[in-house]
């Protein structure tokens, strides 16, 4: 690998607490110095390194995305472990964890393997999530132990969440004994059949059944009582794309009382509401669903106050053809990998003043933390160079058509947002640039 040097950029490492100008030195693949502007001249001029004028940029850690939907193996039609880690790359994001329902669902040690291997052509280093249940259908238990050795950061049934309390019982336990966070899609599925948005009004008038927020709520308060139950201080529940009020009130009971659960929120859950499925979008159908003005407030302020941990994406393409049709029929998801940053900008630091260092915490010192990747959302020295450039308060606009996912069903097409990435460095190989 070639050494780079970083200069003239602004760096911001929330793991640190690091917010100054400097100029960071890279060098097989870690973080190998940083210093005050021009101080490492001399060391890249000794080394050949290759330099790269950062000035006017931030100069940050790596995105870590802890839901993506690569559909690999077996839904190569809308995804690819390629396609998607380069759509990772065009938003920053130098590491992604992967969910298992994929054709045949990611069960196994082998399955596991096969998504870390340099085969799959990835862009950015894939983390996989395996399976909490044999092919997620909720009856007995993948081995924990054997698909962590494998590569496996964490265990889910997402898009299938355990409903069985003694089953989810000894998911939290046995995934305790492995040392991996369960990741629990919150969903009571008997209360949500056949519905295709968030019970409202809205969902009234438009004739869609909907979703009530009790679905999650419900799912979210059995788990903490679960999880209080086990009474086991290893274990760990961790709520994916939290999208009700009432779920996020579950989990700040549960952190203010010790127990160790952490939560995340995508960008489309905090920037739309209901109100943005129209005249039955599809691009704006998903699971959970867009809810209320009420609910969306609660998440920002969620955010604000650090009740939740990370956001995440759950980046879900799919084919234009499956989307095309009427409402109730088209499946779940919009793609997330490359708005993210901008939509985190946008809400978070432009309209409600959080400080750019939090979003980038939120984004990724926090994630690498909360799934244990080691040397990971972090620019200090001995860490991986997984490394971006972006400019904060530069516009730029999302085009679907020019997307690097092989996807385009995204309700952001056309947005303007703040933030654009200049570059993106995993492992100390640029894997993209739009200088």
């Amino acid at each position: 690998m070639t050494a780079i040097l970083i200069r003239g950029g602004h760096l911001i490492d929330p793991s640190t607490g690091l917010d100054e100008k400097r100029d960071l030195f890279l060098r097989d693949g870690r973080v190998a110095a940083l210093d005050l502007p021009g101080k490492l001249d001399a060391l890249a001029k000794k080394e050949h390194a290759t330099v790269i004028d950062a000035k006017g940029a931030m100069v940050a850690p790596g995105l870590i995305d802890l839901h993506v939907h690569l559909r690999e193996p077996g839904q190569n039609y809308k995804e690819t472990i390629a396609s998607g880690t380069r759509a990772a790359a065009a938003g920053g994001f130098t590491s992604v964890c992967a969910m298992p329902n994929t054709a045949p669902v990611n069960d196994s040690p082998e399955i596991t393997r096969w998504m870390q291997s340099p085969d799959r052509d990835a862009a950015v280093r894939v983390f996989p999530i395996a399976a909490a249940t044999r092919g997620s259908m909720g009856e007995a238990l993948t081995e924990y132990g054997v698909l962590k050795a494998a590569g496996a950061v964490a265990v889910s049934d997402d898009g299938k969440p355990i409903l069985h309390d003694a089953m989810m019982y000894e998911s939290l336990a046995a995934a305790a004994r492995a040392g991996l966070p369960v990741i629990q899609h919150a969903e009571d599925t008997r209360l949500t059949q056949n519905a295709s948005m968030h019970q409202s009004a809205l969902s009234f008038r438009l004739g869609l059944r909907g979703m009530p927020g009790d679905a999650e709520s419900g799912i979210v308060e059995r788990d903490i009582e679960l999880l209080q139950r086990l009474n086991d201080n290893r274990a760990h529940l961790h709520v994916a794309h939290l999208s009700t009020q009432k779920a996020l009130e579950a989990v700040r009971r549960a952190k203010r009382s010790g127990l160790h659960v952490t939560s995340e929120v995508t960008p489309h859950h905090f920037a739309l509401t209901e109100q943005a499925i129209g005249d039955y979008d599809t691009r704006a159908k998903m699971s959970p669903p867009l809810r209320s003005q009420t609910d969306r407030a609660a998440l920002i302020d969620g955010l604000l106050d650090g009740t939740v941990d990370a956001i995440a994406t759950d980046h879900a393409p799919h084919a234009i053809h499956e989307k095309e049709q009427e409402f109730e029929r088209a499946p779940n998801g919009i793609t997330g990998l490359e708005t993210a940053l901008g939509l985190s900008l946008l809400v978070l630091h432009q309209q409600h003043r959080m400080p750019l260092a939090r979003v980038i915490a939120l984004l990724s010192s926090q994630p690498a933390a909360l799934l244990h990747l080691k040397h990971r959302g972090s620019l200090a020295v001995g860490s991986f160079a997984d490394v971006i450039l972006f400019c904060a308060n530069e516009d730029w606009k999302f085009h679907a058509s020019a997307s690097k996912s092989k996807s385009k069903n995204t309700p952001f097409d056309g947005w303007k947002l703040p933030g654009r990435i200049v570059m993106t460095i995993s492992e100390g190989r640029i894997v993209h640039s739009s200088i």
